[in-house]
């Protein structure tokens, strides 16, 4: 059986709404995409790290009671788990402040098994990160020697933008590495001063990468895929009630298309065609959809539950 193993961060989201907290759940950006995928019967592994504090232990339980592999998830002594404030504007959209110490980042896992076509997702600055960097690039190296494919979620975040340089090397490893880049325009703005989807992907994804899901929010996302093939794909709107979690549910949805429509590393390496690419469009904007529905950062149990009768039909 074919699976999907995450790497990222793992924080404890804690949502306000005018100023007042409104809800507080678990989450990080690969967190959010495997606890949807878990939810959808897709098997799953998480590799990160968390402390070895209240927070940490709610993280571990949560992932195991959504089906997600969690014995790859470093419990760290006297680390206090990360923290996430999300304040949501009027059009519930979030503005973050995060809460943690990346120079007391430490990153110790056994290299899961990785087979053919199995589906690796990353990104975030967690796939950035120098202090860590040595062991997720092994891992990525790993992965891509193994057969699987790698799905790179860039979600560069302006609070970052001052690392901008060093972490120059590992951003085009990382675009080297990937089958597929996913990224919104605010991420290329931040990284390259970019505003043109064209611009991106000509001058700094395609010397590295064939396949850029470009997404501009609750504009058509623009696809440009080996083969030449160039796509622009509108979705329903919709009255959102989050928008936390959004583009990690995005991600859920196309992997878990991929699985379901049997997509393999090699089918990708040399091209899908248009209605490859729109049939996981859809699904990844039903996932999204979902999210954004309630205060959650994944989609509902009963949704997980109607795609994975879905998958085995």
């Amino acid at each position: 059986m074919r699976k999907v193993i995450g790497i990222g961060e793992t924080v404890l989201d804690i949502i306000f709404r005018g100023n007042q907290p409104v809800s507080a759940v678990p989450g990080g950006s690969t967190f959010n995409s495997l606890i949807s995928l878990g939810r959808s019967r897709v098997s799953s592994c998480f590799i990160s790290e968390t402390g070895a504090d209240r927070v940490g232990q709610q993280i571990v339980d949560f992932l195991d009671e959504n089906g997600v592999d969690s014995s790859q998830v470093m419990r760290c002594e006297g680390v206090k788990s990360p923290l996430s404030l999300a304040f949501l504007d009027a059009q519930n959209n979030a503005d973050y402040v995060f809460y943690k110490d990346h120079e007391h980042d430490r990153l110790q896992f056994s290299l899961p098994s990785i087979g053919p076509d199995d589906v690796v997702l990353f990104g975030s600055f967690y796939a950035l990160n120098p202090v860590i960097r040595q062991q997720v690039g092994h891992f990525l190296h790993e992965a891509r020697q193994s057969g699987a494919i790698l799905y790179y979620d860039v979600n560069f975040r302006a609070s970052h933008r001052h690392e901008r340089r060093q972490i120059d090397e590992a951003l085009r490893e990382n675009l080297s590495l990937a089958h597929i880049v996913r990224g919104s325009d605010e991420d290329f703005n931040i990284l390259y001063g970019l505003s043109s989807a064209e611009d991106v992907f000509r001058g700094q994804i395609s010397p590295f990468c064939s396949n850029l899901i470009y997404t501009r929010g609750d504009r058509p996302v623009q696809v440009f895929g080996r083969g030449n093939v160039r796509l622009e794909h509108a979705f329903e709107p919709i009255q959102a009630v989050s928008t936390i979690g959004a583009g990690d549910n995005f991600n859920a949805g196309f992997i878990f298309q991929l699985l379901r429509s049997g997509i393999t590393r090699s089918q990708i390496e040399q091209g899908l065609d248009a209605d490859q690419w729109v049939e996981c469009l859809q699904t990844a904007a039903a996932f999204s959809r979902e999210c954004c529905l309630s205060m959650d950062n994944y989609v509902s149990v009963d949704f997980g539950k109607r795609m994975a009768g879905k998958a085995s039909e």
